[in-house]
């Protein structure tokens, strides 16, 4: 459901998305054919690139091309969801299916219960009987995952088990919906690492953990302090006023309180609504405001940006944003 400013600026975008560049989503095909045909040239170029930097470029474009599958999910570039399922289906980032993804980010899409844990599935806290019950190495590894670094290096082996073990769940429970898109992603992961291996070669463990692993580390860069626990659903969600290559990256993702209350807004219109409205937002957000990544590298390299435990409910704790946060009114 979209949630305007006001009546301006709804009435704006409705002139926006009779524009052509909106009916026409040119950008949006534009960024499909470059990510595919830029994974598909550095995957076929591996030899003279040599391994180590094949991997790197092959994570890289592997992070851009899951922006691209949240794009997809929310209705772009077309208005039929089984073409966008068709145009993100290819396992280029190795771990999720498609249309796993998909349901559990529209669940997310829940604002009143962001950040709630066993609510939103993307949270990064965990619920109090939940830390009760874990011992003290996972207890570190937790706390550790609220970090800067171990959101990198840590978050994606969390986020693989996390989906491994919801499907695992799902099936013992009799729900086996998600089966057939669990069997056709790794009959298509299959042909594609022999593929890479035979043709390209590029070693199954290597595509499987260093592309795979590294796209979803490269990821979390934008999931870092996403989200925050307050008592107003519309004081989680930062807006970060990162640089242009980590926009491109994440789509204007980082704009992500726009996102949350207008997600059929473009990715490439994205950036023009926030700076039109910005103070607005700024306001909106409970001054949930940063200025780019570095800031939070800077300040939680490896101190936890907030303890794994959550309050859930109307309990949820309004946390003091570092000095460094910028507030309405103090720009």
């Amino acid at each position: 459901m979209a949630i305007y400013l006001d009546e301006t600026q709804r009435k704006s975008l409705a002139d926006m998305a009779g524009s052509w560049t909106w009916r026409t989503q040119w950008p949006t095909w534009l960024l499909i054919v470059t990510i595919y045909g830029g994974w598909i040239g550095v995957a076929t170029h591996a030899r003279e690139l040599g391994l180590p930097l094949t991997t790197v470029l092959l994570a890289l474009l592997g992070a851009w091309y899951m922006s691209l599958q949240h794009e997809l999910l929310h209705g772009h570039p077309t208005r039929w969801p089984l073409v966008n399922a068709l145009l993100g289906f290819a396992p280029l980032a190795v771990w999720f299916p498609y249309g796993v993804y998909r349901e559990s980010h529209l669940q997310h899409h829940d604002d009143p219960h962001l950040t709630v844990p066993e609510r939103d599935p993307e949270s990064y806290f965990v619920a109090y009987a939940t830390w009760m019950r874990a011992g003290a190495p996972i207890r570190a590894l937790l706390t550790f995952r609220n970090t800067f670094f171990g959101r990198l290096l840590i978050g994606p082996a969390f986020a693989i088990a996390a989906t491994g073990v919801t499907a695992l769940n799902k099936i013992r429970h009799g729900d086996g919906r998600d089966v057939p898109m669990w069997l056709a992603h790794f009959a298509a992961l299959g042909v594609l690492t022999f593929v890479l291996q035979s043709v390209c070669g590029i070693p199954a463990w290597v595509f499987v953990i260093g592309v795979g692993y590294g796209a979803l580390s490269f990821g979390s860069v934008r999931s870092f302090q996403e989200h925050r626990t307050a008592h107003e659903h519309e004081h989680r969600t930062v807006i970060n006023e990162a640089a242009w290559y980590w926009r491109l990256l994440f789509l204007n993702n980082n704009y992500h309180l726009v996102h949350h209350d207008l997600p059929h807004v473009p990715w490439f219109a994205l950036r023009h609504v926030y700076e039109t409205s910005r103070q607005q937002y700024i306001e909106r957000s409970g001054g949930f405001l940063v200025e780019g990544y570095s800031e939070w590298l800077r300040l939680y390299a490896f101190a936890a940006v907030a303890h794994p435990v959550a309050r859930t409910g109307s309990d949820h704790v309004r946390e003091s944003p570092p000095a460094s946060v910028r507030f309405a009114g103090k720009n």
